[in-house]
């Protein structure tokens, strides 16, 4: 499957479309989760600025989706050459009958405030927004409520979700009691579950709200998966030893089962790249992950001071694509591609710290390559920074 690019308000973005130690989630949007790590070395560098992107209308109620022209340049999303088996677990969600439907069969009639309240009700949320792809730009956060059961929003390969560069796209947190708790352990409860498939999330900004992350998707409790699903142009904090995912920030996953990302691309240019802190793809504390048949290209780790924090730096600047901290966990990569990323400090790819050597870090059928690590890495490892039970566990992969 392709997905068509979007075209903002005032130029032509081609953008790429498809196919895809212990922790807490906090109290609610404002604070940030989880015990950090220890990472090494690292002086103070220069952070890079952040990307332009498109600006969001006024107004809470989000503006309707613009409809992309035939001559849009089409491009493949995920990785082509992944095939990488897919577990049960980590395959898209039926939506067959769905709860909520947004708009009505033209591109005016999807709009952000529909698909906040639809998120809001939770349940499965499809799109009729015309034949043609289209960008529904969100003026506020869509935010999952604990009580309303799973959510599934699947944009049926036509849809982007855009945050405007302004605010954060969508948010769940089993520990936000303004999201309503529903049991007496929000840091490990198995509900709800958040799915996000054949869609694409530009745009997303929790730069200036704090130091949590997570610029297009915040997903703290129950489970998470990502599947055929895009990130371009997300941005969360510039500096911070810890905060990270402008694409996607990961906490407290029910019985430290993985959060599952399928067949989904970050970045892809240099225009479209994610950028935060720390970890712009993917970033979590305590969290295991499996990645499978995924691209991760041109994404930028802009903090500077690593973690800890050298003296007189905001610290940050680790990981350019995946940041991967904690104690017992796992990142699994296979059938995965991560190029042309770039750490200020550590791990140009991955940086992977278990604190107690507990952790895991396999990389299979894989190919990590041009992954600059400005300031530190591990020897024999390129583009990765890696503190775990023994060495990384690589087979028929390419690290260069």
């Amino acid at each position: 499957m392709k997905f068509a690019p979007l075209r903002t308000l005032s130029i032509l973005l081609v953008t790429l479309l498809l196919a895809c130690g212990d922790d807490s989630g906090g109290g609610g949007e404002g604070g940030d989760s989880g015990e950090g790590s220890s990472g090494e070395g690292g002086t103070s560098g220069d952070g890079s600025s952040g990307m332009s992107g498109n600006s969001g209308a006024g107004g809470n109620s989000g503006t309707g989706g613009t409809a992309i022209t035939p001559d849009d340049l089409m491009l493949e999303a995920g990785n082509p050459d992944g095939n990488c088996a897919i577990p049960q677990d980590a395959r898209p969600e039926d939506i067959s009958s769905p709860d909520h439907v947004i708009g009505t069969g033209t591109p005016a009639s999807c709009t952000g405030a529909a698909f906040v309240a639809a998120v809001a009700q939770g349940g499965v949320i499809t799109f009729d927004c015309g034949a043609d792809p289209v960008t529904i730009t969100l003026n506020e956060t869509a935010k999952v409520f604990n009580d309303k059961g799973n959510v599934t929003i699947d944009g049926g390969g036509k849809v982007t979700l855009s945050g405007g560069d302004s605010v954060r796209i969508l948010y769940m947190n089993t520990c936000d009691q303004a999201q309503v708790w529903t049991t007496s352990h929000c840091d490990n409860q198995d509900h709800p579950k958040l799915t996000v498939q054949n869609i694409a999330f530009d745009s997303g900004n929790h730069r200036d709200e704090g130091d949590e992350g997570g610029g297009a998707i915040f997903a703290s409790g129950g489970r998470f998966k990502a599947i055929n699903a895009v990130f371009t142009r997300n941005r969360c904090h510039d500096v911070g030893p810890e905060v990270g995912g402008a694409a996607i920030r990961v906490f407290q996953q029910s019985e430290g089962l993985p959060a599952y990302v399928v067949n989904c691309t970050f970045g892809g240019s240099e225009a479209l790249r994610n950028e935060c802190s720390n970890g712009p793809a993917l970033s979590s504390i305590g969290v295991s992950w499996t990645v499978l048949n995924s691209l991760f290209t041109h994404n930028r780790a802009v903090g500077n001071g690593a973690n800890p924090a050298q003296p007189n730096t905001p610290g940050g600047g680790n990981g350019g694509a995946i940041y991967n901290d904690g104690g017992e966990m796992t990142l699994q990569l296979c059938g995965t591609v991560i190029e042309d990323n770039h750490a200020n400090e550590g791990g140009g790819a991955i940086f992977f710290v278990s604190n107690d050597h507990t952790g895991s870090l396999i990389i299979e059928d894989s190919q990590l390559r041009r992954n600059e690590s400005a300031k530190f890495e591990t020897d024999g490892y390129p583009g990765i920074f890696v503190i775990a039970d023994g060495d990384p566990q690589v087979r028929g992969s390419t690290i260069e």
